[in-house]
């Protein structure tokens, strides 16, 4: 860890000094070497978009599929321009959108009715194409999104907190699909993937795949493929395209096993991050809980030097932050007071490293 020495302090401030004097006007656009620091935001979440904003967020990562999917896909283009123009009207830039832009359920069981979801998604795209809004993070969690079996541990200074354990997710059994193995989801990302990765390539929007979370197959009978590098690497190379990338979620490639200091270089040198959750587990594979963001195991200072260094310039956000004194644990990780924490933190490690942020 390089340590933050007299000099290297003053030479850092005088650089600053430098930039406040020049006279230029701070630009909304992102600027060539710096990291967007955003948080995640619903329509309507109108308080949590004010105090992200009070934190000093220029950025957001918007969700848009309860909207997109109460209007037909003739809207969908005046629906998403509305949606930008209220995050705007709060001093945010949409940096991209999370968690699918239209419902994808039957797509990724490969259910009657895909290709329908299928349009529905390359309409998404396209408009989202035409508003400027630049990215997507996507997923492939067949019949359960990410997946935690208790959200009431107790964290620091009594906190709340989430844990996976395996043992109490196979007590629950099957699910209402029962048993999906692995090469029909491989298909089914095949034959979306075919569909879809012309059209984002196109339209210039990236498509950012996050991690399984947590990346253990089968889970309760369904199969999950995006569950380590290896398989990652297969998934890019069923339609290699520049628009298609990485959500570089770096607790799950920790709970996968993975090296996450040496596979983020890797692949942000290579330009496949789009995209990076920053958060941390204790654990691994068929244990582990959610952390603070200043108290796991992994070394956070480097890995944000890292993305930095291997040429990441995207949007990052931390994530599954636990829920603290104070707030309600109805949508737990997403409380706003841990996320306030996380932002200071991250920032004071971004301007102590002379990183370049907004």
């Amino acid at each position: 860890m390089r340590s933050l020495t007299r000099r290297t302090y003053l030479q850092s401030s005088l650089a600053g000094l430098a930039a406040a004097s020049s006279g230029k006007p701070a630009s909304r656009e992102p600027r060539a070497g710096a990291i967007q620091l955003t948080e995640v935001f619903g329509p309507g979440q109108h308080s949590r978009m004010r105090l992200a904003v009070q934190t000093g967020l220029k950025y957001a990562i918007a969700t848009v599929a309860g909207r997109l999917s109460q209007v037909p896909r003739s809207q969908y283009l005046d629906t998403l321009a509305a949606i930008k123009r209220e995050f705007e009207s709060h001093g945010l830039k949409i940096a991209g959108v999370e968690s699918d832009p239209v419902p994808t359920g039957k797509i990724k069981l490969g259910l009657p009715g895909r290709d329908e979801e299928i349009e529905n998604y390359i309409a998404a795209i396209e408009a989202l194409g035409k508003v400027g809004i630049p990215l997507v993070c996507w997923n492939f969690m067949a019949g359960l999104g990410w997946y935690r079996t208790n959200f009431e541990v107790k964290e620091r200074g009594g906190a709340l907190t989430s844990e996976f354990r395996y043992e109490d997710a196979e007590k629950q059994g099957l699910t209402q699909w029962g048993e999906v193995p692995e090469e029909r989801l491989w298909d089914n990302i095949t034959y979306f993937l075919k569909a879809v990765i012309p059209v984002a390539e196109k339209a210039g929007v990236r498509m950012a795949l996050h991690p399984d979370d947590p990346p253990i197959s089968p889970l309760r009978g369904i199969a999950r493929i995006v569950t380590s590098a290896a398989n990652y690497r297969r998934i890019l190379d069923i339609v290699p395209s520049p628009v298609h990338g990485i959500t570089f979620c770096q607790a799950n490639f920790k709970a996968m096993g993975e090296d996450i200091y040496a596979l983020a270089e890797t692949l942000c040198r290579e330009g496949k991050v789009f995209f990076v959750h920053y958060r941390d587990i204790e654990g691994q594979g068929r244990y582990f809980r959610e952390t603070f963001h200043d108290n796991g195991p992994t070394d956070m200072v480097r890995m944000l030097q890292i993305y930095h260094d291997a040429g990441f310039r995207g949007p990052i956000r931390p994530d599954h932050a636990p829920t603290m004194e104070g707030e309600s644990n109805e949508n737990p990780g997403y409380a706003m007071m841990g996320k306030i924490l996380a932002f200071g933190y991250m920032k004071g490690i971004l301007e102590a490293r002379g990183i370049p942020y907004e």
